[in-house]
């Protein structure tokens, strides 16, 4: 599909999301998943500042363990962090080079044993305050274009307008309970997908899939089902899913992730 319908289908889904019951967790997943398929990258996290200011993954393109052990490396160092304190995109980051290490030792380590060799950090503004950052990593060593950072920047933004849509940001309070919200959100999903994945004792990103097809298919909002089922109010069984059995009996561990076929990890 060519580049430009692509991001038109974009514009389309944000225009269906300015709605009062749009489902803010699985849209952000969506655009995330977006972002990697419109600037030809391995991966993508969006991070949102809690109250304590420290970054926390909010959606990625794909659930498994190892990269979302990446994205949580960066609530102290990264360029995530730097991007985040600064307002200013960290671009084309090599993670082979020594001074890169030197700055980010555990981040850059991890991003390169899990097949990263580049990563890139965008900022997620708000009438010139950032709210958190938008994370890219490649496999590919080629530098993103120009156009490629300023339709990054765009998709950034894009993701705040979402976080923060139809709101009066007049209060600062107003915004922070908002953006704790939806990281609470997170949370509870996270929760949830180690829950289902334990019980029907398949990987975290099926388990994932299998309970967004369902939220989907009964129009209801990831947040809400999740907590549900972590109330012991739903009935997991009406989920649909796969049964596909580890040999080590452990869908959490990094060796028993299954590899997602439209979005593999490194």
């Amino acid at each position: 599909m060519p580049r430009e319908q692509r991001l038109t289908e974009v514009f389309v889904e944000v225009a269906d999301s300015l709605t009062d019951d749009f489902d803010l967790i699985d849209f952000l997943q969506q655009l995330s998943v977006r972002c990697m398929e419109l600037l030809d990258v391995a991966a993508v996290g969006i991070l949102l500042a809690d109250q304590h200011d420290i970054l926390q993954t909010i959606a990625a393109s794909d659930e498994h363990t190892r990269l979302l052990e990446l994205f949580a490396l960066q609530h102290d160092q990264g360029p995530c962090v730097d991007c985040y304190k600064s307002g200013q995109a960290r671009t084309n980051i090599n993670l082979t080079d020594p001074k890169t290490t030197e700055s980010w030792p555990q981040f850059a380590i991890r991003a390169h044993e899990t097949g990263f060799v580049a990563t890139n950090a965008l900022p997620l503004r708000l009438r010139g305050r950032v709210i958190g950052a938008l994370a890219l990593f490649q496999t590919d060593p080629e530098p993103l274009s120009d156009q490629d950072i300023t339709l990054a920047q765009a998709l950034a933004d894009i993701a705040t307008i979402a976080i923060l849509q139809q709101r009066t940001l007049d209060h600062s309070h107003i915004e922070r309970a908002q953006l704790q919200y939806a990281l609470t959100s997170r949370i509870v999903l996270e929760q949830v997908k180690g829950i289902l994945a334990e019980r029907w004792h398949i990987s975290l990103d099926d388990a994932f899939t299998a309970f967004r097809s369902y939220a989907r298919a009964h129009q209801c909002q990831l947040a809400q089902l999740a907590r549900e089922i972590a109330d012991g109010d739903f009935d997991t069984h009406l989920i649909p899913h796969p049964a596909t059995h580890y040999p080590n009996g452990d869908p959490t561990t990094p060796g028993a992730i299954s590899r997602h076929p439209e979005h593999p990890l490194p």
